[in-house]
């Protein structure tokens, strides 16, 4: 149970219009100019937007795999260590992070979580 950052990386380039910047010490990832997630290699974290319903479950569930990052705009923000999920859920949060951050036009057909893993 552990995904690398090489396959993260892998997940996020498969979703559509995904733009990625990298600073000092982190990546950020957009779709159409709006953020959704973050890297940050040293700690092996990312940060995934997510609703606050599910930032609160994922936390109270599994403390030392997710942690509240922050609030904005009624979403909650959530840091994934890497080395405390499988491949499977994490492009599940992935694609979420991605389709609430997306616009309209962009969601008739988007990508799934099976097809983000086989990319």
């Amino acid at each position: 149970m552990a995904v690398e950052i090489e396959r993260f990386l892998r997940l996020v380039g498969a979703l559509p219009e995904c733009e990625h910047k990298e600073s000092e010490r982190y990546t950020t990832f957009r779709v159409r100019g709006r953020p959704f997630g973050y890297l940050w290699p040293d700690t092996e974290t990312v940060g995934l937007k997510q609703t606050l319903l599910e930032q609160t479950a994922l936390v109270a569930e599994r403390p030392e795999v997710f942690e509240v990052q922050f609030t904005a705009g009624g979403f909650g923000w959530v840091v994934v260590h890497l080395d405390g999920i499988e491949l499977d859920e994490l492009s599940e949060l992935t694609l979420e992070a991605w389709y609430l951050t997306a616009p309209e036009e962009m969601l008739t057909a988007p990508p799934t979580p099976l097809s983000l893993i086989q990319a």
